[in-house]
């Protein structure tokens, strides 16, 4: 994590709950366009998702930890967002609240992932 982000995003890293790494993997890469890689800590294994100098997160096996309801994650497809929820549906995933303008904060869509959990798509602006 860079310097900035520690210094001014509240959120820094998150693990997001799943019952299938690879599918949930799956999922991610296609949906927020970037690289997820499986990992392996000991008896651990998990999936980072790619954050170069931004925040970060991971997808850790916790089947029992998955829900609906509760904090909403909001995760980057700027730029891209209509392509993002297309992808979520194509891998199983479902719309909750297709996409939609919040004023001047952009555009956001919330979605269940593969795995059941409630997340929200955003963009700087419709795309």
């Amino acid at each position: 994590m860079s310097e900035l982000n520690s210094a001014h995003n509240r959120a820094v890293w998150f693990d997001l709950p799943v019952s299938d790494l690879e599918r949930a993997a799956t999922f991610y890469r296609a949906v927020l366009n970037i690289g997820v890689d499986v990992m392996k800590f000991g008896p651990v294994e998990f999936a980072v998702l790619a954050h170069d100098q931004g925040n970060g997160g991971c997808l850790v096996v916790q089947p029992e930890a998955i829900t609906s309801v509760g904090a909403l994650l909001y995760l980057n497809a700027n730029g891209r967002i209509r392509d993002a929820v297309a992808q979520a549906v194509k891998l199983g995933g479902k719309v909750m609240e297709d996409v939609q303008a919040t004023g001047s904060h952009g555009f956001r869509a919330v979605i269940l992932d593969s795995e059941g959990n409630r997340v929200a798509l955003h963009s700087a602006r419709d795309g």
